[in-house]
């Protein structure tokens, strides 16, 4: 299994398509300001609603730091696009089927795939919360780590 990155790793850059059938890299959000990229396991699971609504909840908050939130998972881009109708999500979500942006990362599990957030600034992450269960703390972490980088 590959190691997580840590802080003060490069964040890869990777192209995927999104909840819009859109091609996206990382580096189109990264090069204008904080991201919060998150993996997670499933899409309308109890823990990654719960997750994906709590980012939906403080999306303002997220807008004022000038931060991009993109989550990931396995899903389909079909799969992705009716989880964020249904939840109204205001962010874009990632399909990575064969799990290449997972393996960048690190976020590679066993049995089910971790929920781990990277906060980016710069091109680098700046910090990383793992935390299968804990799924809504995962908002909390990044906005305290994007609001030590923004002034």
């Amino acid at each position: 299994m590959s190691m997580v990155l840590t802080v003060g790793s490069e964040a890869p850059d990777f192209e995927a398509t999104a909840d819009d059938g859109k091609t996206v890299k990382l580096s189109d959000f990264t090069s204008k300001g904080p991201v919060v990229l998150y993996f997670y396991p499933k899409d309308e699971t109890p823990g990654c609603t719960a997750e994906a609504c709590a980012f939906r909840d403080e999306w303002d908050d997220f807008k004022k730091l000038g931060a991009a939130v993109v989550g990931v998972s396995s899903d389909s881009v079909d799969s992705h696009r009716k989880f964020k109708e249904h939840r109204k999500l205001p962010f874009t979500l990632v399909s990575d089927p064969d799990q290449k942006i997972r393996a960048m990362y690190g976020a590679k599990g066993f049995l089910i795939p971790p929920r781990i957030s990277f906060v980016i600034v710069g091109g680098k992450v700046v910090h990383v919360y793992n935390s299968q269960m804990n799924a809504t703390n995962h908002v909390a972490e990044a906005k305290k780590a994007i609001q030590k980088f923004v002034k």
